[in-house]
């Protein structure tokens, strides 16, 4: 009886041995097995980051990604960027799509339990929304204008803007209706297609502000299609460190006399003047006409070229000041560009950030700008003028 005692209780430990062995292969499983892919919902909207087989990986403009499976029953098709009637779009094969394309994914609601299926895939080219990109800027370029609002009118719709410095000064009028679509760019964002629609009485005195549609010859004043705005803070100073491991610059303001923390995001653009270009750029906003320099050659070479995105697709970037030979804002557009690791304590910088006191985010900077801070009121309208020029951007996401 002793014996069967011991026995019993010698297989009762046995199995409790088994059962924590057990608990502890599904904990390791679960931390150093396959990754866990979370749950997608019924439909979402991302990028394609991966193709593996007939699996997809898709990253949401969340940062969500997700797995899905497209087995061979689904349906894949292709649409223009910015096409809303899905009756246009065209059957491709799964084959056709690439990592970069826009992706609309929309779950098989019947698949087996614990997978994910597409039943449709929606897909916008990356290829479609360059060559759209390359045609957006160039019509915002043709017909479009921009600067810092000087007046707002809700009543009549009408917007009045300064634009330009010195001889390139000049006043815009930008006519808006209720078929005008108004847009304001999210907090530390010059990316158009995170720009949120807008009232126009959300327009503010000192904002920037970039308009397209139908131009006066003499483009003083627009008839507008679209029209995209933000709140911005320049700021002229001097480096006083730097932290490439955290992003991160501290400026000394030369008007607040206040120390700044300029945080510096992959969207930046930042730009290093040449010594001669700079000196031609303050002669220029001065309002001269002439001066050693000015119709060099070899700063007409860094002259020209269009609007270009400033970080990424949607993203605005240069133009603005257009009509003369050797435009300021091509010129600016077609500087050196640099990075954090390029500035040193003492240098003199000009950027345009996000609103905010000590703390902000940069969008634009130009280093190399001693000469500018000379003529710091057409610098700084300058400046501004380049952060929002060229391009409104294009609308890359599949609808």
């Amino acid at each position: 009886m002793h014996r069967t005692k011991k026995i019993r209780t010698s297989i009762s430990r046995l199995a409790k041995a088994r059962l924590a062995l057990l608990v502890a292969l599904v904990a390791l499983t679960a931390l150093f097995g396959p990754r866990a892919w979370p749950q997608a919902p019924a439909r979402f909207i991302g990028t394609i980051t991966a193709i593996s087989g007939t699996t997809l990986t898709v990253k949401t403009d969340a940062g969500q990604a997700y797995q899905v499976d497209v087995p061979a029953a689904a349906g894949v098709k292709r649409i223009e960027p910015g096409q809303k009637d899905l009756s246009t779009a065209t059957a491709i094969q799964f084959s056709d799509l690439e990592v970069g394309d826009r992706t609309l994914v929309r779950l098989d609601p019947n698949a087996p339990a614990g997978t994910t299926a597409a039943l449709q895939i929606i897909a916008v080219k990356k290829a479609d929304v360059a060559e759209k990109q390359k045609n957006d800027r160039e019509d915002w370029q043709r017909n479009g204008g921009g600067g810092l609002v000087k007046s707002v009118d809700p009543a009549s719709g009408d917007i009045v803007l300064t634009s330009g410095s010195g001889a390139t000064a000049k006043t815009i009028t930008v006519h808006t209706s209720k078929t005008t679509a108004l847009r304001r760019y999210a907090p530390a964002s010059v990316r158009f297609d995170a720009a949120v629609p807008a009232p126009i009485d959300a327009i503010h005195v000192g904002d920037q502000l970039r308009a397209r549609g139908s131009k006066s010859a003499d483009g003083a004043s627009i008839n507008a299609q679209e029209v995209v705005s933000g709140t911005f803070r320049n700021i002229s100073g001097t480096v006083t460190s730097t932290d490439p491991a955290a992003s991160t610059i501290v400026v000394k303001d030369l008007a607040s006399k206040k120390q700044v923390t300029i945080h510096i995001t992959a969207d930046v653009q930042m730009r290093k003047l040449p010594d001669r270009m700079a000196n031609m750029l303050a002669a220029r906003l001065k309002g001269s006409t002439g001066g050693p320099g000015q119709h060099d050659p070899s700063a007409a070479a860094a002259e020209g070229g269009n609007g270009q995105y400033s970080g990424g697709a949607g993203q605005a970037g240069a133009g603005g000041m257009s009509g003369a030979a050797g435009d300021p804002q091509q010129m600016l557009n077609r500087s050196p560009t640099i990075q954090i690791a390029d500035l040193k304590k003492g240098d003199a910088v000009m950027l345009v950030a996000t609103d905010g006191t000590t703390d902000v985010t940069a969008i634009t900077l130009i280093a190399g700008v001693e000469p500018l801070l000379q003529a710091p009121e057409a610098s700084q309208s300058l400046l501004s003028n380049w952060s929002m020029g060229g391009s409104g951007g294009a609308d890359a996401t599949a609808q």
